[in-house]
């Protein structure tokens, strides 16, 4: 601990932290420590406050209450010594610059930057390095900020919604980039609505809901919160629905066509009386808790659970 009481490898310290605009509470009393080498996922639904968190984070929004340090000093002494990589929704570039061009303008503003093909290699750009901004597909314009984000060779990263246009080839692509830089042990902090790349790539997922942190741990922490598994069969007909809800650990049923799915809290105990009062039952599949499960748990609307 350091003499702010922060942890001395703390690269994001967020401490009682409040955003509001007008009657809407964005951000309320967000407390969350990010620390050096971390690879840190950054979940919750629309309006849970992901992006507002974000800005406040890097300066670029000024909380209600609270405080934001950076390596320990204010996010803007931070991006100022380059320390600070952003890659945002909003982030544009110039329409008629090239890649390249763009690439070296913001290289050009910071002290100790990549060299530009260096940026552009990490990024995937280098095929692109000569189109005009404007020319870009929603794909390569991600790549094209990613560079723009790296050339400062920043200690940290942090990218909102990085994959957002990409398609399933493009967004592996990214992420394969993306090791480059984790690997180097710098920190990277990523908003997204692509459960599976947090579950893949994160070692650490932190989930917003209503403005407040709901969650925080590594991916199999996050996914034992939703301690359900599903038991999914076929051969048992809708006249049976009634029945095998009250089959043992039975918290809900879903039926489509002639396939069954039973939400469970006790999957052992259902399946065995599943398959002594239904034998008809086939194609029996016992199924784990996945990030989609924990996710909608822990962001459910309490109203909406308890209607």
């Amino acid at each position: 601990m350091n003499s702010t009481g922060l942890p001395d490898d703390a690269v994001i310290a967020l401490r009682g932290l409040h955003k509001r605009f007008g009657a809407v509470h964005a951000v309320d009393g967000v407390d969350l420590t990010i620390r050096r080498g971390e690879v840190v996922a950054l979940l919750g639904p629309n309006g849970a406050g992901k992006t507002t968190t974000v800005d406040l984070a890097l300066g670029l929004s000024t909380p209600t209450a609270g405080e934001v340090r950076l390596f320990g000093e204010t996010p803007r002494a931070a991006v100022v010594d380059g320390r600070v990589g952003a890659m945002l929704q909003g982030g544009a570039l110039l329409p008629d610059m090239t890649v390249r061009d763009v690439v070296a303008l913001v290289g050009a503003a910071h002290r100790t930057p990549m060299p530009v093909d260096e940026a552009l290699r990490r990024a995937r750009c280098t095929e692109i390095a000569g189109r005009r901004v404007n020319k870009l597909s929603g794909g390569q314009l991600q790549r094209a900020r990613f560079a723009v984000a790296v050339v400062s060779d920043p200690e940290l990263l942090v990218l909102d919604e990085p994959t957002a246009a990409m398609d399933v080839e493009a967004r592996h692509t990214f992420w394969s980039s993306m090791h480059e830089f984790t690997d180097a042990g710098r920190t990277v902090v990523f908003a997204t609505h692509h459960l599976d790349e947090a579950d893949t790539f994160a070692d650490r997922i932190v989930i917003m809901r209503a403005g407040r942190v709901v969650a925080d741990g590594t991916p199999t922490q996050i996914k034992a919160i939703a301690s359900s598994r599903s038991v999914r069969f076929a051969g048992v007909g809708a006249g049976a629905h009634v029945a095998l809800r009250a089959l043992p650990g039975v918290t809900g049923l879903e039926a489509r066509h002639d396939s069954v799915t039973l939400r469970t809290d006790r999957s052992d105990d259902t399946l065995r009386s599943l398959l002594t009062s239904f034998p008809e039952a086939h194609d029996v599949q016992v199924v784990a808790s996945t990030m989609d499960d924990a996710f909608l748990a822990l962001t459910a609307d309490p109203q909406e659970v308890s209607a």
